[in-house]
């Protein structure tokens, strides 16, 4: 495919020409860091509103089911006037402001099949840029580890033999040192998102095989425990679609050895290991990701049942959840001054039960549009555990992303419809 077609052509229409090319550069862009895409979002957004006002066109009657978000955005806003930290809370409320635009635009925008796809195909070329540069950057310290635990006698983290500097070498690896770009937790999003279209078609050349491959890898590294529970609900879910007895076996054969490999990540036995001593206060302090995630809730938990109604305010969630790990003696959480890590939660310290309403009545509708196929169902689990296992709409990294696709989804010509997805991506 050559470059120029990569891009969209309206030779009639130079607002929605930028529009949607300024949105895919920002896609590339997204998995190499927040301040790269932000301009490309900021004029994608500018020329959006513009299309709204000199749009003829009314949005359809089945698409009111968009303004959801901008409600969520509206009551943000509210628990603005019974926060204290008001400066905190505009702050997070201007890094939320796509979730009210956004929806609006696609009201009067009417994205095509080659338009939508396009999304996926630059946000691809955006992930296999970020791997490798991720992977020179934790090779490199790797090494750097190694060399320095097998060729002199300092002692690295106890190192004393070869065996000891490569693995450390290699735990190194795996850990969240690997992505230096943006969290781990939202390249795995987006993975997972570009893998659904995949998997769903054949394997039928060799460079889309190595995409895959790629892919595949890039999550391993990540080590995203959450990440591994929705690929292996895809995964499962791919395979059951599978009609033929023959090829349905092979793949079950390929899907219990790659879960092998992926449970001899060495994360995964560290939070087995970690996670059975959750009650012991003496290890808050030696916590990893995975069980600061679980005092995360129960911390949160906490302080919901004492504001169920209107929450804590956007502008004093973080403040008064940080003050209750120190009053409960998490003392990694409190160090790294962690939000809720689950979205829900997020949203219920917020704005209590009026926002957590809402954002359970998206996910309400997007499942019910989305169980006509196993690979639509599968799209919205990786949005909705997502949100179970991260705090996604508190960082711009998410909060842009959601207000993109979800209101695509929501559409009553959803982007997985047969009309919009072809799978024949930029590697078919």
């Amino acid at each position: 495919m050559e470059l120029s077609e990569m891009f969209y052509k309206h030779d009639d229409d130079i607002v929605l020409t930028i529009f949607w090319n300024s949105l895919y550069i920002a896609f590339l862009l997204l998995p190499l860091g927040i301040n790269l895409p932000t301009p490309f979002f900021i004029i994608s957004i500018t020329l959006g509103i513009i299309n709204i006002f000199r749009s003829k066109k009314k949005f359809v009657l089945d698409n009111k089911i968009l303004l959801l978000l901008p409600l969520y955005f509206v009551v943000m806003a509210i628990s603005l006037f019974y926060t204290s930290n008001s400066s905190y809370g505009l702050d997070v409320l201007q890094r939320s402001l796509s979730l009210f635009l956004f929806p609006v635009i696609f009201l009067f925008v009417k994205e095509d099949a080659s338009s939508v796809r396009k999304l996926f195909e630059f946000l691809l070329v955006g992930l296999v840029i970020s791997f490798f540069i991720n992977l020179s950057i934790a090779l490199n310290n790797s090494i750097s580890i190694f060399k320095e635990g097998f060729f002199t006698n300092v002692s690295i983290q106890d190192l004393t033999s070869f065996l000891d500097a490569l693995m450390s070498g290699w735990n190194y690896l795996v850990e969240d040192e690997f992505s230096k770009l943006i969290n781990p937790s939202y390249l795995s999003l987006y993975i997972l998102l570009v893998l659904s279209f995949y998997l769903k078609k054949n394997l039928d050349s060799r460079l889309r095989t190595t995409v895959v491959v790629i892919l595949f890898l890039y999550l391993f590294l990540l080590a995203s425990i959450a990440a591994y529970l929705i690929l292996l609900i895809m995964c499962l879910l791919l395979i059951f679609d599978i009609s033929e007895r023959s090829r349905k076996h092979t793949m079950m054969i390929m899907f219990v050895l790659g879960v092998i490999i992926f449970l001899n990540n060495p994360r995964v036995f560290d939070f087995y290991a970690k996670i059975k001593n959750f009650g012991n206060s003496i290890e808050y302090a030696n916590s990893t990701s995975e069980k600061a995630r679980l005092l995360s809730w129960d911390a949160s938990l906490k302080l919901i049942k004492d504001a169920p109604l209107l929450g804590y305010g956007i502008g004093d969630a973080n403040d008064i959840l940080i003050n209750k790990y120190s009053e409960l003696g998490y003392t990694y959480n409190f160090d790294n001054r962690y939000n809720a890590h689950n979205q829900f939660l997020q949203t219920l310290l917020q704005t209590g039960i009026m926002g957590f309403v809402i954002l359970v009545s998206i996910f309400v509708v997007l499942a019910i549009r989305m169980r006509r196929s196993r690979n639509e169902f599968s799209v919205f689990l990786i949005l909705l555990i997502s949100l179970i296992f991260e705090s996604m709409l508190v960082r711009f990294n998410g909060i842009v992303f959601f207000s993109i696709i979800i209101p695509l989804l929501l559409k009553k010509r959803s982007i997985l419809s047969s009309r919009i997805i072809r799978n024949n991506l930029i590697v078919s």
